[in-house]
């Protein structure tokens, strides 16, 4: 595989890691804007852009970017997360250009009026729908805690009320500040001809509008607090628990990722034994996120109301157990293999390849070989566990409980 870099003078960037030997490929714009970049007035207003770029463009509409798609048989879809909007597709490799035409074009939507209020009303209801749903927004409620008015703690779909107060004009002016070609990276991945791949990016992209688009990296001050929801309508408690971790360029984040594989993976991790293979809770896990400027732990559970209390006790036992006795090395290596398997095994779809070129591009601006991230997890020693227990300590943490309990003490200390 071969890693190659090109910025067209309008400050687009593009990047791919070209695979002579895939039989696919995979392309997508990384768009440098999330609910971080938001402010409390824009709140939504991200993920709502995400949805109206599908609606059609001067030369397309919202039927021809559809079928067009479907034509090429291709793969393809959207994201919007705190930090980055993506819109990605996978083809087989005959249809790059093509692929590659219309995703350009999806970047330069039109932003209709009319389309504006039709899928506001659709946005409204998702938040309504993701409100009604298990886990009743818990993680939501335990970021506002964790982050306490810092902008990552801003749920990535905004409010009812917010949404409902953007305007198309607010929307707009976003896009034209925020969707700057200084503002996006051009990813590919798999078997794709990277001199043409440019060329056509220059036909299709070079006479966009460049306007600067600055992020704010302001640092978070994370709090520790414990809250109770009564939700009648729920079955069973839903736990959510955030502590702070290892951020994106922090260089103990594959240690944490190593660390919650041992603690909450879904098999074989302490809280599987603990609690899911004993028939104790329907599901916990563990897994560890990272921004730029801070990361953050989560811990998730659902389980019987009547046994959510003494679950809750029981994790907290296993943050004390690994914060004081730390982890085995037989747990360090078996962690290992299973986080070695996932890179092989993912890096054999240009698809996943396309995710962490463009993260790692986008978030710390150097490409990782798969046998780059093989080396950095094997490297995952003892001391680089305890290092991150030391930091972040794990029993330190925003905890939200959801569902039908009124009353819950919280763990013993």
């Amino acid at each position: 595989m071969e890693f190659r870099k090109h910025t067209l003078d309008n400050g687009l960037e593009i990047v791919a890691e070209c695979n002579g030997d895939a039989h696919t490929a995979a392309l997508g714009f990384f768009v440098k804007t999330g609910a971080r970049d938001e402010t409390a007035k824009l709140h939504g207003v991200s993920h709502f852009l995400e949805h109206m770029v599908f609606k059609g463009t001067p030369r397309r509409t919202a039927e021809d970017v559809n079928r067009e798609f479907d034509e090429m048989g291709a793969y393809y879809n959207a994201f919007t997360s705190e930090e980055n909007t993506v819109f990605y597709a996978a083809v087989l490799s005959d249809f790059v250009d093509r692929a590659l035409r219309l995703l350009s074009d999806l970047m330069r939507p039109s932003l209709r009026s009319e389309d504006f209020e039709t899928e506001k009303k659709v946005i409204v209801e998702e938040i309504r729908m993701y409100e009604d749903q298990p886990p009743f927004c818990a993680d939501e409620i335990c970021k506002q805690l964790l982050f306490d008015g810092h902008a990552l703690g801003r749920s990535v779909l905004g409010t009812v009320d917010s949404v409902e107060a953007l305007s198309v004009e607010e929307m707009r002016d976003y896009f034209r500040r925020r969707y700057s070609p200084a503002n996006l990276t051009l990813v590919g991945a798999g078997r794709l001809d990277f001199d043409q791949f440019v060329e056509q990016a220059a036909e299709c992209c070079a006479a966009w509008e460049s306007l600067a688009a600055p992020r704010a990296i302001e640092p978070a001050k994370p709090h520790a607090e414990f809250r109770l929801v009564h939700k009648e309508s729920a079955t069973q408690e839903y736990l959510v628990q955030l502590t702070p971790g290892p951020s994106a360029t922090d260089k103990l984040r594959y240690a944490a990722k190593v660390l919650t594989t041992v603690i909450g993976d879904d098999s074989g991790s302490r809280m599987y034994w603990k609690l899911v293979d004993s028939g104790l809770a329907e599901h916990v896990s563990q897994s560890h996120h990272e921004y730029l400027g801070a990361g953050l732990f989560m811990t998730y559970m659902s389980c019987d109301p009547g046994a959510a209390e003494d679950n809750l006790n029981r994790i907290e036992e296993i943050y004390r157990e690994v914060e004081s006795q730390s982890v085995t090395p037989a747990e360090l290596e078996q962690a290992r293999r299973k986080i070695s398997a996932r890179i092989v095994l993912g890096s054999e779809r240009p698809r996943n390849r396309l995710f962490s070129v463009g993260a790692n591009w986008v978030q710390r601006r150097e490409y990782r070989a798969v046998h780059d991230d093989l080396r950095a997890i094997e490297a995952v020693s003892l001391d680089d566990l305890n290092a991150v227990l030391s930091q972040w300590p794990l029993s330190s943490n925003a905890t939200v409980l959801i569902g039908p309990l009124s009353e819950l003490r919280q763990p013993r200390a």
